[in-house]
């Protein structure tokens, strides 16, 4: 999933929400974003108001999470596993799924807190992502 902004991201997820609503075909990214929305109750009144969700601030400061930044972290940790990219987050995960009964969503929002890390601390540092501390600390959830 490439989206270049963050105007272009909160518009294909309230637009993928306008279309599911409105009992329209989904493309099968669209199908993907949706599995997540359909997740997340919280966020549908948020959805489906694409123009606030377009100017809303989203700051733990200001005590509201960043849905559009939950969602994608969803999307980005699923693509992860389902390409076992970087390598080895597959079987991780898979043993994640062990340890906590299969909850899939409930994984996920653990492993959430190290992708955050790594992308927190590699735009503090400007530079990629270092996958070897994101899946040491994966390892750490295990």
């Amino acid at each position: 999933m490439v989206i270049q902004d963050r105007d272009s991201a909160r518009r294909f997820f309230t637009g993928t929400w306008r279309k599911y609503l409105e009992k329209r075909v989904l493309e099968p990214l669209e199908q993907r974003v949706l599995a997540v929305i359909l997740e997340h109750p919280e966020y549908h009144e948020i959805l489906s108001d694409p123009k606030a969700a377009l100017t809303g601030e989203y700051s733990p400061e200001g005590g509201r999470g960043n849905p559009f930044l939950h969602m994608g972290m969803h999307m980005a940790i699923r693509e992860q596993v389902s390409t076992d990219r970087p390598a080895g987050i597959a079987s991780l995960y898979q043993s994640l799924l062990e340890k906590y009964s299969s909850d899939r969503h409930a994984v996920e929002h653990l492993m959430q807190e190290c992708l955050g890390e790594a992308l927190w601390s590699a735009q503090r540092n400007g530079l990629a992502p270092d996958e070897g501390a994101y899946l040491d600390c994966l390892r750490g959830l295990r």
